[in-house]
This record gives structure tokens, sequence and C-alpha cells, in this order.
């Protein structure tokens, strides 16, 4: 992997006028930060992202909303899947949307849901002692709402306080990341102790806190999951009967949205976000180079057809996946 070709392929002008198309200003949005170079404050910029609003999808999604804030069903946030009230609001998060009436009034709702200990869980609560629940899982759940809270301007919410709170108080440092009931199936099968996937929703959202913002608690949380993704090769945490290591092939199908699921672009993508490059990443950031063909990456994993509309199109060259490729190998060639 030469530094030459990843300059080449960063500066490949023809993919770079695709994603600035004016027909998705959310990719468009993105691009002009992430690759151009613009800042939030720029014209352009902000003139894109008024545009967001207007996006087919997101228009769709906000058609659907309830004049309460909530999706689907008022009692539970969660299901059904892909078209319920935590979802939409992941969806627009990722596709760049401002804070605006109909977010807060989501936003205020989901916050029906957290629990006195900053957890949440994916019903309401139907009395006072339900708020009380001492339940310590579903890291990857918690991890997509404090993004989304992140992204939305909630970072400093005393609501958002209670839920990092409640992150940080129990993360593992024993064996690193959160325990999730539903990790492993297969103890024998893998090398982490606690849900790998999950815990890279976590540490996205961290990636997404100002620097200043983040606590000591939440840098050494921070410093050793990235040493716990370093040490498993990004996507190697799958064990074999015989102690090696095999890595896990639904991490390669590159998708968006992800939801609760995740793949080895969006690691890279938390990890250059984080400013990190390490040797222990090229065998990923090769996998990513080697999947572009003509310039472009294409969508390998959707939820198209669950949600309440498609975003792009499966096997056909994908706007998302190659903006998040390319925003990864520009981080690693300036790093």
């Amino acid at each position: 992997m030469g530094t030459k070709n990843i300059s080449e392929i960063i500066k490949d002008e023809n993919v770079l006028e695709w994603l600035l198309e004016k027909n998705n200003p959310s990719v468009r949005y993105w691009t002009l930060m992430d690759l151009k170079g613009l800042s939030t404050t720029s014209p352009d910029v902000l003139n894109t992202r008024k545009e967001i609003i207007s996006y087919v999808p997101v228009k769709t999604i906000f058609s659907n909303q309830e004049d309460a804030g909530f999706w689907v069903h008022e009692e539970d946030m969660y299901l059904p899947k892909y078209t319920a009230t935590t979802h939409q609001l992941l969806i627009l998060a990722e596709l760049g949307l401002p804070r605006n009436s109909e977010i807060e009034k989501g936003i205020e709702h989901i916050f029906q849901f957290q629990r006195n200990s900053g957890h949440f869980l994916t019903t309401l609560p139907k009395t006072e002692r339900g708020k009380d629940s001492a339940v310590k899982d579903g890291c990857c759940f918690d991890g997509n709402i404090l993004f989304y809270l992140i992204q939305f301007d909630y970072l400093d919410d005393p609501r958002t306080t209670k839920l990092l709170d409640f992150i940080i108080d129990y993360y593992d440092l024993d064996n690193g990341g959160w325990h999730c009931r539903a990790y492993p199936i297969n103890p024998e099968g893998v090398f982490p102790k606690n849900c790998y996937m999950g815990a890279t929703k976590i540490l996205k959202a961290f990636s997404y806190m100002p620097k200043e913002k983040r606590t000591h608690k939440i840098n050494e949380i921070i410093e050793k999951e990235v040493e716990k993704i370093l040490r498993n090769g990004v996507y190697y945490y799958l064990r074999n009967p015989d102690g090696s290591r095999k890595p896990k092939a639904g991490w390669k199908r590159f998708g968006f949205p992800l939801f609760y699921q995740t793949d080895i672009l969006e690691v890279l993508d938390t990890l250059t976000r984080l400013e990190i490059k390490d040797s222990r990443m090229d065998d990923a950031l090769n996998f990513i180079i080697g999947q572009r063909k003509d310039g472009k990456w294409y969508l390998k994993n959707t939820f198209n057809g669950k949600m309440w509309v498609d975003i792009e199109e499966k096997n056909k060259p994908s706007k998302w996946i190659t903006l998040r490729a390319l925003r990864v190998l520009k981080r690693w060639h300036s790093l």
C-alpha cells in the first residue's frame, strides 16, 4: 500500500465531482468538509446543510413522524426495527441534518425512555419504580443514542451527562468493552470477552466529542478500546477451534446505514477520526482499497425495503460508501 497510490485515489476529481452533485445534499455536505476541507462556517457548507431538509429520504422520514414526536409506537422506541423512533433519529444524524423542532420533539420523546441510572431501555417505564432499572446491558443501543445526541447538540444536556456517566461506570476495565446478554453466542468462538461490535458504537460516539469535552476517564476508555481493536486486527476477532484467528465476514460487506451493525469501514472511520495510525490497521486498509472499482465503492449491505425509504441501490456505486472510504484514506494519508 503505497502513499502515492492513496494520494492518487483521494485526488480523483471525477469522483469528487460525483460526490458533490446537488442531488444528494447530505453527501455533498460531508464531502465539502471531510474531503474538500471547508469549515463548518463556510457559506457553501451552510447553504448545503440547509438543503438537507428537502432531501427525499429526510422528507419521507419526517412525513411518517407523529405530532408527539415519535415514529410508529409511542411506548416502544425500538420496534419495529428500522422504522421506529430511535432508528429515525440515528439516520437523520448520519445524514447531517441540523437540529430543528421536529428533531427536538423526537429527542424529548426518547428521553422518556431513560432510566434514573442514565441507561436507555426500549420501552417506556410504566411506573416510577420502573425508572429504577439497574440493567447494565445494550452498549450498541446506548452508543447509537449518544452519537445522535452529540450530533444534535445535546452533549451538554444533563440527561446526556447522565448517560455518559452510566456508560463510563459499567465499562469493564479488566477485559475491555461492555457486557451484553446477546454476546457471545459461543464464548469459545471469539477472543473479546465483551460485545465487540457494540463497543465500536460507543467508541464512534466518543470520537465525535470535541477533545476538550473528553474527560480523563473517557480518554482512558478510548485508549483501551483502540488497543483492543488493533490487537484484533480490526475484524479478526473470531476464534477457530485450533485457537487461530479468523475474520468476521460480515464486516467486509460495506453498508449504509448500519444501525446496530458495523463494518471495517465504519471502524476505520472512527479510528482515523481519533487520529490513530498503526500498522495493525494495514490489512483492513488494504481491504478497503481493494474494494474500489472505477474509483468508487459499492453498497453491499443494506436495509432497503425495511426502512421508510430506500437509500441507494445494493450492488451499485454508493456515494455514502465512497465518501467514507475516501475520508478514511485522506485522514490516513495526512496522519
